[in-house]
């Protein structure tokens, strides 16, 4: 007998939940085959079949909570594959081919599927080589099914009071963490932020002069984020404190840079890091970011990718934010809050000028940096933006 056991979900993840179970008792399994699909705060995963055999017993429904090490199921290696009967030769029994892209969609996606009974392999996937996405699925439904509500609702005062839907849905795994997590961070470090303004009229020049050059060279637009990445890790190394964090009554200050990217996902945000980002190229960070958002998208970011990270950067700009109080990413003890660019008027040199401007925003754990610090490493980032020759000879 062997048994399937919760794996090690990676750094700082502990618990998971059985999203799905993809084979029942009784089944015969193949070494390396996956057996149940597990729901982390970071990311859905599959459990494979170490040895090959026949499930006897499933010790967790979907929907179970369950811990590193604990049993999932147990597998009967003696049950092996019969013999052929000496009359029948022996043929080598071709492997199994996935029909359609049902082996490849996400677990979110098989599980609308499974809800409105829509048949995956007839669905044409949108994410990396083919994966079906949970977005795929739902336009492959009807619009009467998918809907949730009627198209022309009644007025509210020709509704009775009987017709007042509501649906109780259970927390994702990544939203119920993220829930606590941000809870946390609050209760547990002195968070502040300060704001500024940035001038975003030099660096738009230096990128609309160099896009098609930069692109034909690299293969890759040049955007705003390796900016942003740059200037920090250049404010970084004069503010360390901003990169480092609390480990009970001791300050463990980091001389490398691990930068968190946060990206938007489905189920929640998610916050895959750029490792060692001082060492890589304008080019090598626009080409990661870009990988990150495509994958965190599709659904096929790691728990590697996710781990650690020593300072973050996150984005509401892309969203339309204009202004916003980032919250501290535990254990780090800062976050650098970007949003969106606007034409707004302002006074240069005694004239009123309009400009394309970007408000920012420096959330950070006062317990370690004090006001004039936080203050000082904001103004840093837009002095290097506001001028990026003087960010590049500082980088």
């Amino acid at each position: 007998m062997t048994n399937i056991v919760v794996p090690e979900l990676g750094e700082s993840v502990v618990e998971a939940r059985v999203a799905r179970w993809l084979k029942k008792e009784g089944d015969r399994v193949e070494i390396g085959e996956p057996v149940v699909e597990l729901e982390t705060e970071k990311i859905d995963l599959e459990v494979n079949a170490e040895r090959g055999g026949v499930i006897t017993s499933i010790k967790h429904k979907e929907g179970d909570d369950v811990k590193i090490g604990e049993l999932l199921a147990v597998l009967d290696e003696s049950a092996a594959r019969p013999e052929p009967s000496p009359a029948e030769p022996a043929s080598p029994e071709p492997a199994a081919k996935p029909s359609g892209n049902g082996s490849k969609a996400t677990p979110t996606a098989r599980n609308v599927a499974r809800e409105h009974d829509v048949n995956l392999t007839s669905i044409q996937g949108s994410g990396a080589a083919g994966r079906v996405m949970k977005q795929d699925v739902e336009k492959a439904i009807a619009p009467p099914t998918i809907k949730r509500a009627p198209a022309s609702p009644a007025p509210p005062a020709a509704r009775h009071r009987s017709e007042r839907p509501e649906e109780r849905q259970r927390m994702s795994k990544r939203r119920a963490t993220i829930a606590r997590r941000l809870v946390e961070a609050q209760h547990n470090a002195a968070m502040l932020t300060t704001f500024n303004e940035i001038d975003m009229s030099a660096m738009m020049a230096l990128r609309e002069r160099r896009k098609y050059a930069f692109k034909e060279q690299h293969g890759v637009g040049l955007g705003i984020a390796s900016f942003f990445v740059k200037a920090s890790i250049a404010a970084l190394r004069e503010f360390p404190l901003l990169n480092a964090e609390i480990q009970g009554d001791e300050v463990i200050v980091k001389w490398y840079y691990d930068i968190g990217m946060a990206v938007g996902a489905e189920g929640g945000l998610v916050v895959p890091v750029l490792r060692d980002a001082d060492g890589m190229s304008f080019a090598q960070l626009e080409h990661a970011i870009r990988d990150f958002a495509k994958r965190a998208a599709d659904g096929t970011l790691t728990l590697e990718d996710l781990a650690g990270g020593t300072f973050t950067i996150t984005n509401g700009g892309v969203f339309g934010s204009l202004m916003s109080t980032p919250i501290l990413n535990p254990p780090q003890v800062g976050i650098l809050g970007l949003h969106k660019i606007q034409e707004r008027a302002i006074a240069v040199n005694g004239q009123v000028v309009v400009r394309p401007m970007m408000y920012v925003a420096l959330s950070y754990d006062h317990r370690i940096v004090d006001g004039r610090e936080a203050v000082q490493f904001l103004v840093k980032i837009k002095e290097f933006i506001e001028d990026p020759g003087h960010l590049l000879l500082e980088t």
